[in-house]
Formats: structure tokens, sequence, C-alpha cells
């Protein structure tokens, strides 16, 4: 077993038998920048969040999800500090590319829509305000640089890429899920703005969701008793951690010597509410 990964939260183990393990820490990165200071439970929020999905839409798509008992995995993962933030996974050969379903106009595309532009091959007859809903939403796929930042291409740069089977398979999938959960998490007082996917392929080249699903880490969730279109709603992630960072001119500062407490504690409880609304626990 060796470890091939050490990211910004996840920590990922090759079994080097067709298996991974993954673990979400309580690490939390913002401006590009690993913090200092943890964010307590956060690791296992994220993980109970995926695992949710993964079971509500694996009738859409397969996952790569095998367990998450740690009596399935190796005899070092059975220790306390591994529970419910520990994952056993189907290793995959991984699409290069992040999926991102966008449901609302706002952001990058809100900027691009507000000169007039196209958004990704995207283009925009109808009159929106800020964080408006999309009449449908839409896909703008971007690629998985090993390093630097990931550059945001069009829908059929990644068909030309992969093929337009593979391609609209992905299209297909990635809608179907986002769709799927939007309206359980609408039905919780929480609407999904936008979201990222990555998939896999197995050893049969099908198709297979993988990585983290539908975490404040990898979503716009906004609380829908607030939304109010026109606005910037906030949303349920590291609002509190940036608000702090931003205030204190520490933005990006990789010396950050400490995040307060209270700071962590308002953090831990918007991810643990999130939570508490989606899944019910």
């Amino acid at each position: 077993m060796k470890k091939i990964i050490s990211g910004k939260v996840r920590e990922v183990y090759d079994l080097e038998d067709g298996r991974m393990v993954i673990v979400t820490t309580d690490r939390i990165s913002a401006f590009d920048v690993i913090l200092p200071t943890e964010i307590t439970g956060k690791g296992k929020v994220l993980n109970a969040l995926s695992e949710f999905w993964f079971s509500l839409t694996k009738d859409i798509v397969k996952n790569h999800m095998i367990s998450s008992d740690l009596k399935d995995m190796p005899q070092e993962f059975q220790k306390p500090e591994f529970e419910g933030r520990t994952i056993l996974v189907k290793k995959l050969k991984m699409i290069p590319y992040e999926v991102i379903v966008r449901g609302y106009m706002f952001g990058s595309m809100y900027e691009a829509y507000k000169k007039g532009e196209p958004f990704l091959g995207h283009s925009f007859t109808k009159k929106y305000e800020q964080a408006e809903k999309l009449d449908e939403p839409i896909v703008t796929p971007s690629t998985k640089a090993k390093e630097g930042h990931d550059i945001n291409v069009t829908l059929e740069y990644m068909k030309n890429d992969l093929g337009e089977e593979l391609g609209s398979k992905i299209e297909k999938a990635a809608l179907a899920i986002y769709k799927k959960c939007y309206d359980h998490a609408a039905k919780n007082g929480i609407i999904i703005a936008d979201t990222k996917f990555e998939f896999g392929l197995d050893e049969n080249g099908e198709l297979v969701l993988a990585d983290e699903v539908l975490t404040p880490d990898s979503s716009r969730f906004w609380n829908a008793a607030e939304y109010k279109v026109g606005t910037s709603p906030k949303s349920y992630d590291k609002q509190f951690v940036r608000d702090w960072l931003k205030e204190n001119n520490l933005a990006g500062d990789p010396n950050i010597k400490e995040v307060p407490q209270d700071i962590v504690a308002k953090t831990s409880e918007l991810y643990r509410e999130c939570q508490k609304k989606i899944t019910g626990k």
C-alpha cells in the first residue's frame, strides 16, 4: 500500500489490487492556501454527503465506492481516527476533465453575460439578473491541470477530445445527477447553484462517478430561505474563513499562523447544518 496523493483535503492510498482508500481530513484551503488550522468535523461531513449522494444517484450511473466500513479496509485504517472519514473505492482510469454543471446565472458566467459575451460556447438571449435560475442547467467542463490552474473549455472541446459517444454520455449523466440531487436539496431548503463532477472508466470501459460528490467544497450551496434574485447569496462553505482572511489582508498569504477559534466554530457549524438539511442526520 502506498500513498499516491496528498491533496488539499484528501489522502489517497493505493492498495495495488484495483482498490484505493480515500481519507477526508479536516483541512481547509482558501485562496489556494492550505490553512494551518483545521475545521473540526469537516472531513466527516464531506464524507457523509458524498456517501449519501452516491447512494441516491447509483440508478443513474455507477460510482466508485465499495465500502465505508473500516472492517473492509486494511488493518492500518481500523482505528478511531479514520471512522466516518474513510472510504474504500474502486481504482479507475480517470477522465481528465472536471464536469461543471451550472444551474444559475452567477460567477464568471454572469460576468461574461453582463459584457454581452458568450460563455464557453453558451449564448443567452433571455434577460437574466445575478443569481437567477437558468431555464435549463448547462455543462461547462474544465481540464484537470497537473500543475497550475484548470482551464475552462467548451463542451464541444471535451467531446472532440474524448469522442462524441463518451462526451455525450458524460454530459447526460452529469445533468441527470444534478437534476435529481437539485430536487432533493430544494425540498430540504438548499439550492444547488452549481457543482463539479469527476468521472472515470472501469475495467470494462463503463462510466463511473468518482471523487467527492455535491459537497460544500465542490459545489455552491445557497440557503433557499435567504435566496433573492439580483443579489449574491451566501454559501454553505468557507464563507466565514474567506471573509476573515479578506478583512485581515491575509487572502493568499502562505504564512498565516492560525485561524481564530470563533471562525473555526462558525464554519464547522455551517458544514454540519448543510449535512443535516441534506441527509437528515
